[in-house]
């Protein structure tokens, strides 16, 4: 018998500085990626709240697991019969936030992903006002027999947390970001997407902010590293079907996950 291959979407938006509009805008990018039979909606990381630069409104807007925005999310997942994966500002301790991922279906909130890698580069201090998540732990979701495991935008430079979501099973990388534009950034993300599809053997489902300040290319990536489907640098929702007997057919024809010889363990 063949495998369901459940379809998903990435939808590329621009969260604003309004909790409100943020929640408005995602029930029409969910109610559209669910009506073209989307199984999964994936929208970028901090989809509840963004400001540009970063300021001390993020612990003023941060929500709970609880709070609006996640309701939101388990209304509309019920309401469309999808699951959804989305970036949201976690209040943390001490007048700090996390920078978390949601994943929600018609049940609630599946797992939760708290970022670890923050993106204290390129000139930027994310740490400045968030709290990293804790190490070592992986978090996946089944759609439809699939395993989908979440990491978050800077994450994508560390393939080691890419490796601990394929060791708990995962089929699929979801990679919701907010990609800052900058000099060859647009080459990186594209390389990192492909380089990370190549060594999992595995799809990679990346949502990104668009211009002017992310880089766009929101993408569904195949486990060969070829883009199956994608937005360019405006908004937009791309689709694309995630085939499991794709990744078991890699898998048997690069073994590399097999034929490794070193594990990830993480770092003190």
């Amino acid at each position: 018998m063949t495998a369901p291959s459940p379809l998903v979407a990435v939808c590329q938006f621009a969260p604003a500085a309004s909790r409100s509009a943020n929640r408005e805008r995602v029930s029409g990018l969910v109610a559209d990626a669910a009506a073209r039979g989307a199984r999964l909606v994936v929208l970028p990381e901090y989809s509840s709240y963004f400001v540009d630069p970063m300021d001390a409104s993020l612990a003023a807007e941060s929500e709970t697991l609880d709070g609006e925005f996640v309701q939101t999310l388990a209304r509309l997942a019920a309401e469309h019969a999808t699951a959804i994966v989305a970036g949201l500002v976690e209040r943390a301790d001490a007048g700090r936030v996390h920078n978390t991922l949601v994943a929600v279906t018609d049940a609630g909130v599946q797992t939760v992903y708290r970022k670890q890698h923050l993106y204290d580069a390129f000139g930027q201090t994310e740490s400045t006002w968030i709290e990293a998540g804790p190490v070592g732990q992986a978090s996946v979701f089944d759609v439809d027999g699939v395993r989908f495991g979440m990491m978050t935008c800077y994450d994508l430079r560390f393939p080691e947390v890419a490796r601990t979501l394929v060791d708990a099973g995962a089929d699929a990388l979801v990679v919701p970001a907010e990609w800052v534009r900058g000099a060859l950034k647009e080459h990186h993300w594209n390389t990192l997407l492909a380089a990370r599809a190549i060594e999992s053997t595995a799809y990679v489902i990346a949502a990104d902010h668009p211009g002017p300040v992310g880089v766009g290319f929101s993408q569904v990536v195949d486990p060969q590293g070829v883009v199956v489907a994608g937005v360019s640098a405006g908004e937009g929702i791309a689709l694309a079907s995630v085939d499991p007997e794709l990744v078991v057919r890699t898998r048997e024809v690069n073994p590399v996950l097999r034929l490794r010889r070193y594990r990830v363990t993480p770092a003190t």
